[in-house]
């Protein structure tokens, strides 16, 4: 396998400024409905990374589950690694890579919870078996066997047998609060087009263009 030569030219077209919505949550709404009508599997799926108290990063991929002009919402396990993370640093970093049209975004923000009222609404929209699912597992925490998760899920189905499952108490939301956002479109020659939108301190968006 030689990985090293590998490659391919980016041939789907450019990005200009004078094709940008004038606030990122305007022109990441553009491109979401583009990766949804390409049929992308999971379009909504983007990377989190975030760092410890010792400042290790990690990464991983979660669903985004809500974005407006405020910021861009997911949900979790509130005992979960990602949120001891967030609990000591909550500057955090999101990448959507839709890779099939030659794009990423990179979001760049501080994290705050949601309500409780907004997790109960959510959570109560899940499907049974994913709201037992989040009783069930213990996430990040060390497990004996596949069994045992197993055996959790169908203790939590008996237990909830015929009753509306309740929002766990270590179990909720996060909005990442942008204060950067960069759109990235693959270029022929490797001369690919990245803008960044930088929030300015009256709110506003400042537009600039970066070399790739």
């Amino acid at each position: 396998m030689e990985i090293d030569q590998w490659r391919r030219e980016y041939q789907m077209g450019g990005l200009r400024r004078s094709e940008l919505k004038p606030t990122p949550v305007e022109q990441f709404r553009k491109w979401l409905a583009e990766a949804v009508e390409a049929e992308l599997v999971d379009a909504s799926a983007m990377c989190l990374a975030t760092t410890n108290a010792d400042g290790h990063p990690s990464q991983r991929i979660v669903l985004l589950k809500g974005f407006d002009e405020k910021g861009f919402v997911f949900y979790t396990n509130l005992q979960s690694d990602k949120a001891r993370d967030m609990a000591v640093n909550p500057q955090v970093s999101l990448l959507f890579p839709w890779c099939r049209l030659e794009r990423q975004v990179i979001v760049y923000g501080k994290v705050e919870p949601v309500s409780r009222e907004q997790a109960e609404a959510y959570f109560q929209s899940r499907p049974l078996d994913s709201q037992l699912a989040a009783w069930a597992s213990h996430q990040s925490r060390p497990l004996s066997s596949r069994e045992e998760l197993e055996q959790q899920f169908d203790k939590e189905k008996a237990r909830f047998a015929g009753k509306t499952i309740p929002l766990p108490e270590f179990w909720g939301g996060y909005c990442v609060v942008p204060n950067a956002v960069e759109f990235w479109q693959g270029g022929e020659n490797r001369l690919h087009d990245r803008f960044i939108y930088r929030r300015e301190e009256n709110e506003n968006w400042n537009i600039e263009r970066r070399a790739p």
